[in-house]
């Protein structure tokens, strides 16, 4: 049940709006990419030229080990400019749905299926590994969709990407439709998820566990509207979900997100899967007191392994075991009898502030009780 990812955050992700990447963090991040131990790199788009061309230029000489590709239209102007900047794979895309190609390619089936098999043709003279993208594959009609998978195949193409353009699928509509295609054809099929819905990731784990051998992601989701599949969600996923490991570096996956996140400006939240701050906060006294005596109660992975940190947040849902292992963290053997009193003004504190205590707060809380204690002994 192997898979390659392909990670699009250079290209889709920069397709967010308001976000562009200087040409020096879009190296940073093909580097860091290549380093978590993505296998391929959409780089960008060479026809735009300029700027984007050069980026790509030298990405290509950077000697990464991950395979470098370019995102085409199905025109061989736009091949011909990523076989300039020397990618070893294309992506051509183009709309398979009856919406798209009436209303914005304002054409028909036939020109369509033309256009690709020309596209793909020419890509296949020069050596290129080709994916071809069904653009809107999940609005498009089955037999239309398995005619375009079918030539495409024919033309050369090494791969299909199954664009979930509007994020529209479902884990259980994803996964039979991925195993009739690939039972159909046997052909390698990328998943291209998008999180309108919030199943981005979702879908492209049930892809995979329906046949497909690529996942089409981008660091932190970023992407068209909601985004796309998470890189780092799908890694964990495939880790503790499927059951796969030893295949990336999980400890590069922090450092990769929050640059990112600085670079994409689009700020990484405390309670984003996998490597949000706050994934391993323990406050309810139940979960707390289950983490401390062995934190695989409450978690799927060691925060260690990918750069977190295990905390103990006090706060209005604490309980006394959680207390007095925050205070033992702080230099404190907390006394028995003060247990029961402490948390009382926690939760009273924590409920007035309308928030958990900060280790200030809770030394303070601490030392007014123990004096007490002291004046009334």
């Amino acid at each position: 049940m192997g898979f390659i990812l392909v990670d699009t955050t250079l290209r889709d992700g920069e397709q967010t709006a308001g976000v562009v990447f200087a040409n020096q963090e879009k190296l940073n991040i093909a580097r860091m990419l290549d380093e978590v131990g993505v296998e391929q790199i959409e780089a960008g788009i060479p026809v735009m030229g300029g700027d984007e061309k050069d980026i790509i230029k030298k990405i290509v000489k950077s000697n990464l080990k991950a395979s470098i590709m370019g995102w085409n239209r199905a025109v061989i102007k736009d091949i011909q400019a990523s076989i300039d900047c020397g990618v070893d794979a294309v992506a051509i895309s183009i709309s398979t749905s009856d919406i798209h190609i009436k209303d914005k390619l304002k054409s028909t089936r036939e020109r369509v299926l033309d256009q690709m098999i020309t596209a793909v043709e020419y890509a296949k003279k020069e050596g290129l590994y080709i994916s071809v993208n069904a653009e809107d594959a999940s609005r498009t009609d089955d037999d239309f969709l398995f005619e375009f998978i079918k030539q495409a195949t024919s033309a050369g193409a090494d791969r299909i990407r199954y664009c979930d353009t509007i994020g529209i699928l479902n884990p259980i509509r994803t996964y039979n439709t991925i195993k009739s295609i690939r039972d159909t054809f046997g052909v390698d099929v990328e998943m291209h998820t998008h999180n309108d819905l919030g199943m981005a990731t979702a879908n492209a784990i049930a892809g995979v566990m329906a046949g497909a051998t690529h996942l089409g992601v981008t660091v932190n989701g970023l992407g068209e509207r909601a985004g796309n599949a998470s890189l780092e969600e799908t890694i964990m996923a495939a880790i503790c979900s499927l059951d796969q490991t030893g295949r990336y570096d999980l400890s590069k996956l922090k450092p990769l997100c929050e640059y990112v996140s600085t670079a994409s400006g689009r700020k990484l939240s405390p309670w984003k899967a996998v490597v949000g701050d706050n994934i391993f906060s323990h406050e309810s006294g139940i979960h707390a007191d289950g983490a401390i005596k062995n934190p695989k109660t409450y978690e799927l992975y060691s925060p260690e392994d990918i750069g977190l940190f295990r905390k103990l947040i006090v706060g209005k849902h604490s309980g006394t075991a959680g207390i007095k292992n925050k205070l033992y963290q702080l230099g404190i053997n907390m006394e028995d009898e003060l247990g029961a009193l402490i948390l009382e003004r926690v939760r009273s504190h924590s409920i007035e502030l309308k928030r958990s205590l900060n280790d200030m707060e809770l030394l303070i809380i601490y030392s007014d009780l123990k004096n007490s204690e002291v004046c009334y002994a």
